[in-house]
């Protein structure tokens, strides 16, 4: 925000310093706990309260890139370069390709953490590591098009509900269906009020909204 013209070496730079500077705050807040899920959340929750304070405070400020900031926040595709686009999918494979090395822990995870000790996994060391790779994939698909957390939310619940339960299924399911929700996002985003446009956050968020109360419904 406070460099001109930033080039994309310097805004990927920045977004791995954030998403560092928040994953450092995240792990003093859940060393105690193990990285349990529940204390997780809660840091996240109180660390997204102050990033969107901090936020509305530059967007207060008047300053002319303010705009050029909330089209960032609502989430839009409108300013990404084939560049940028490139850089980004290049990064994104390396981080996947981390992440199937995981895959074990990731299957062993969800038995709970007495069957996941007794079968040797290590689960402080396992929480961090796999929180550090989730918060350099979110740093990465963030910096591009900013935040799209709907589109993060709904696709492992479809690819869930499809029976894609072991985890190299299910990440390539969700990875199927995040990137058909957010090209189905914006090309509604393109085309409901031609020649404007509405930017994929939002549209994702209308469609996202409705479809996690209806699934909270359903299990309780």
């Amino acid at each position: 925000y406070w460099v001109i013209a930033p080039s994309l070496a310097v805004q990927i730079g920045t977004a791995s310093l954030g998403a560092a500077a928040v994953l450092a705050a995240m792990v003093l807040l859940g060393l105690r706990s193990e990285f349990s899920p529940e204390r997780v959340l809660l840091a996240g929750i109180a660390l997204g309260a102050l990033a969107d304070a901090i936020v509305g405070f530059l967007t207060a400020s008047g300053d002319p890139r303010a705009l050029f900031l909330m089209r960032w926040m609502s989430g839009s595709t409108y300013m990404v370069e084939m560049q940028t686009a490139l850089t980004l999918l290049g990064v994104g494979m390396v981080l996947v390709t981390l992440a199937l090395f995981l895959r074990r822990w990731l299957d062993l995870l969800p038995l709970g953490p007495a069957p996941a000790r007794g079968l040797g996994v290590p689960l402080g060391r396992t929480r961090f590591v796999l929180y550090g790779l989730a918060a350099l994939m979110t740093a990465s698909a963030t910096l591009a098009v900013g935040p799209l957390s709907f589109v993060g939310l709904m696709a492992p619940h479809l690819a869930r509900e499809c029976g894609l339960k072991r985890s190299l299924p299910h990440m390539a399911g969700a990875a199927c269906f995040g990137a058909a929700l957010m090209v189905l996002a914006d090309w509604l985003g393109r085309t409901l009020l031609f020649p404007y446009q509405i930017p994929a956050g939002l549209l994702s968020a209308l469609m996202g909204a409705p479809f996690l109360i209806l699934l909270l419904g359903r299990r309780a």
